[in-house]
């Protein structure tokens, strides 16, 4: 077997024909202007569109190798779990298949930016970070879930729901192999189990595009984030996590 790549690239994907070819196409320009070994991992999770086949298109294509897993149904938190645990690189970082935040950041995760810590998540929040193009009321609610989580769940970070976060090798087996939350809450349950296990974690000021193609239902994927939060911390409660 060939050494283990330098960097995993992973990017859940439900019914994203519209921007995956295009996601990809921008990851391996990037990618091929770096020093290191990389690959892609695409997790497919029970579309019903042309994704894996987009995806499957772009593999056999030179480049940054592109690797594709599929599974049966939908669920953010379960598609990060199985690319994160099949990815072979030593530094795992995670993306929405939007790229709401320009690839090219990527280095603000990596070595050397990431000093001596176990995890980077990029934040909205941050000093230094920018919000481009989203309402005002999307931003309030946001606050608002924020402040939920850091009472009911996980107190000491900004923003636990951007969708780009960079793990160690040996930080990412371990707590994706204890994660519960297949769904939106999974990013909570796993910064939870993070400061459980004492890794440190850093938090990474970004620059944040919303599209137009944002796949976020307010009203229904905010309460059933929020539901998880409590599920999370009921999990806390019964011990049903390790240390």
């Amino acid at each position: 077997m060939n050494a283990p790549p330098y960097l995993s690239v992973v990017i859940p994907a439900y019914n994203e024909e519209g921007r995956i070819g295009t996601a990809l196409a921008k990851i391996r320009a990037y990618l091929a202007t770096q020093e290191y070994p990389a690959e892609i991992i695409v997790v497919e999770n029970g579309s019903t569109d042309r994704t894996a086949s987009i995806v499957a298109a772009a593999a056999a294509e030179p480049g940054t190798p592109v690797r594709l897993i599929q599974l049966p149904r939908p669920g953010k938190g379960g598609a990060v779990r199985a690319g994160m645990l099949a990815a072979r690189g030593q530094y795992r970082f995670f993306a929405d298949a939007d790229l709401s935040m320009p690839i090219e950041q990527l280095s603000r995760f990596l070595p050397p930016a990431l000093g001596d810590a176990d995890i980077a998540i990029a934040s909205r929040e941050a000093p230094g970070a920018r919000r481009i193009g989203e309402p005002a009321y999307r931003h309030l609610m946001g606050r608002v879930n924020n402040l939920i989580i850091r009472l009911v769940a996980v107190n000491g970070f900004d923003d636990t729901q951007c969708g780009f976060k960079l793990f160690r090798a040996e930080a990412a087996e371990w707590l994706f192999r204890h994660q519960r939350i297949l769904g939106w809450g999974f990013d909570i349950e796993i910064l939870l189990l993070a400061k459980r296990r004492g890794y440190r974690i850093i938090e990474v000021p970004i620059d944040w595009y919303r599209g137009d193609q944002s796949k976020v239902r307010p009203v229904r994927d905010t309460f059933a984030m929020l539901s998880e939060t409590f599920k999370i911390r009921l999990n806390a409660w019964l011990g049903r996590y390790p240390r």
